[in-house]
């Protein structure tokens, strides 16, 4: 499998129950091999891509595809990014620079679609499966994630419907999940209070979300496509 974003919280955790099951993971993220990280040949199929940067989305596609020899079976879109204003300020509409809206959806969005679309034939030779991350603040404005974050999930979410029409006849499924407030770095102070309100009363743990990860790229979900799976202990209702 191929996952972008691997280096902490949902992407570390979807790393280590890929590799418990017997799983090659090539790793793509702008960070180098973190030295901690303990499953066996991690550092070999690691790949520093700053997905920010087109080119070098597109130069990772080549890497990849030299890497996977011809089959690909999952390909898990995580990587995101949630700018941030000073003292850590919501960026909204109203204030949000236009390279920043830039390199949100690069890395958001579009490096989802230009994978995808590179692998391709990787992906159909396997009858593999695409996961893209989306998340709660997709659907409804967020006291946290910014506004290029959240209609870029939004943006995300669409993109799922319509890869899952196009790459159908190849054979690929393609599929998203929408973590709620889960417990990583990315979290902003306040959060506790959100969590009060939400039906399971408690924050999400990275294992959770790559537990749903892991049932839409094995054989359990092979009929499943097109689907966005809400995993934020109900935040959504």
């Amino acid at each position: 499998m191929v996952l972008t974003g691997a280096s902490r919280g949902i992407g570390h955790a979807t790393v280590k129950r890929f590799s418990r099951e017997g799983w090659r993971v090539i790793t793509c993220s702008r960070q180098p091999f973190p030295e901690e990280c303990p499953w066996g040949g991690g550092r070999e199929d690691h790949i520093q891509v700053d997905l920010t940067d087109p080119n070098q989305t597109i130069a990772a596609v080549e890497e990849i595809r030299a890497r996977v020899g011809g089959k690909l079976h999952a390909l898990v879109n995580n990587a995101g990014i949630s700018p941030k204003g000073a003292e850590g300020a919501r960026l909204s509409t109203l204030d949000t620079d236009l390279r920043t809206w830039g390199q949100v959806f690069h890395v958001n969005f579009f490096a989802s679609v230009i994978l995808a679309r590179g692998l391709k034939e990787e992906l159909s030779a396997a009858q593999g499966s695409v996961v893209n991350v989306t998340s709660i603040a997709g659907s409804r404005v967020h006291p946290f994630a910014g506004a290029a974050y959240a209609t870029s999930k939004a943006a995300l979410a669409a993109l799922t419907r319509e890869m899952a029409h196009d790459f159908g006849p190849l054979g690929v499924r393609v599929n998203a999940i929408a973590p709620g407030e889960v417990e990583t770095s990315i979290l902003s102070p306040g959060t506790d209070k959100i969590v009060e309100k939400l039906p399971l009363r408690r924050l999400g743990q990275p294992r959770e979300v790559a537990d749903v990860i892991w049932f839409l790229c094995s054989e359990q979900s092979s009929y499943v496509t097109g689907t966005e799976i809400e995993v934020n202990a109900g935040q959504h209702v």
